[in-house]
């Protein structure tokens, strides 16, 4: 028996080898610029917004063109569809970059230790001076509390969702966070208000703003903590049951810290939506214009109610508009720190890969 060995030829290639140089889309981005700002200032548009969005919409076009004309309409598709997908990135970035960009530059104005360690206890709304130091103390205050509150209960119904969660329960738990992410603020704050400053007639206070916050902040720690144990492997739950380790265990033990990254994110986003609230502050909170350090009796100040009032009642003072924009830096500088801060402790105690 005899074999016989095949050898095949390459098949000759069909396919177009021609394709734009390095760099094109550089140089398409750049005509089309050029062309945005020629038609825009053409037509008499006087909003560079505008300029941008048609040199947006030419960078399409030119990129379908020259890619149609030398690589052939498939692979223009591709470049349209990459296109499209930056345009839509810059369209998202651009406005954020410019809100931080304008509070850095006209918060720098009075931002300074003395802006930060002063409160406006003797400083009218119009005058130049004071600072943001009870502001800084109530929103610490308030979302502390309001983050003591919440974390428990959100990571128990996620838990609960999760690993025990089953029948008409869970069903109903699951549309009643659903209908709880989408409640507004001010809302929420109508709802404490009437409990507890109305019926059960507390006052003012900071804690009073803490429980409308937690109220906005748990179904938010519920769905993401909720998508983060359902990324655990079941392989790891099994094991771990396999071995005789009591259900609850497991959960303490694996479940948990293999998802604590993605937990603390989560905690962490919820932070950073009821940090700026204002809706709630307003109504439990009523603010105050020098250092309260008890946030269970009396008014007290946060960060965003501060910020309103002081262009609120500026009466066209730029004291209170340098103000109102140092402390809009400083609220974003705080859940800077917070996002950091929290982002470090997840890669502490997120277990570690042997090697």
């Amino acid at each position: 028996m005899s074999h016989t060995t095949l050898t095949h030829s390459p098949r000759p290639k069909t396919l177009k080898t021609a394709r734009l140089p390095r760099g094109s889309a550089w140089g398409i981005a750049a005509v089309s610029a050029a062309l945005g700002a020629g038609i825009g200032m053409v037509g008499g548009l006087d909003s560079k917004v505008q300029w941008g969005l048609i040199a947006a919409l030419l960078f399409v076009i030119i990129t379908y063109v020259a890619a149609s004309a030398v690589e052939g309409k498939r692979q223009a598709k591709d470049r349209v569809v990459t296109s499209i997908v930056w345009v839509t990135f810059l369209l998202a970035v651009i406005p954020l970059g410019s809100i931080l960009y304008e509070t850095v530059k006209r918060g720098v104005k009075v931002f300074d230790v003395y802006f930060l360690s002063h409160s406006m206890g003797v400083v009218a709304d119009t005058e130049p001076g004071g600072g943001i130091y009870h502001a800084i103390i109530g929103t610490l205050e308030q979302v502390g509390l309001a983050t003591l509150m919440s974390v428990p209960i959100g990571l128990l119904v996620a838990i609960y969702l999760v690993e025990y969660g089953r029948g008409a329960l869970a069903k109903a738990v699951t549309f009643f966070v659903d209908v709880m992410t989408g409640v507004p603020s001010i809302v929420a704050g109508l709802f404490i208000l009437t409990l507890w400053n109305l019926a059960l007639g507390f006052g003012y206070s900071g804690f009073a703003g803490s429980l409308a916050l937690s109220i906005l902040m748990i179904p938010v720690i519920v769905r993401s903590t909720e998508e983060m144990l359902k990324l655990v492997p079941n392989e790891l739950r099994e094991a771990s049951l396999a071995l005789g380790v009591p259900k609850w265990r497991t959960i303490l033990k694996v479940v948990l810290p293999t998802s604590l990254g993605g937990i603390t994110t989560g905690v962490m986003l919820a932070v950073a939506r009821i940090t700026g609230e204002t809706a709630p502050v307003l109504l439990l909170v009523w603010g105050n214009p020098i250092i309260n350090n008890n946030p269970f009796e009396g008014e007290q100040a946060s960060l965003p109610l501060y910020i309103y009032q002081q262009f609120q009642n500026s009466a066209g003072s730029g004291a209170a508009y340098d103000r109102a924009w140092a402390a809009s830096l400083a609220l974003i500088a705080i859940v800077m720190i917070l996002n950091l801060v929290a982002r470090g402790i997840a890669r502490w105690k997120a277990p570690k890969s042997g090697r």
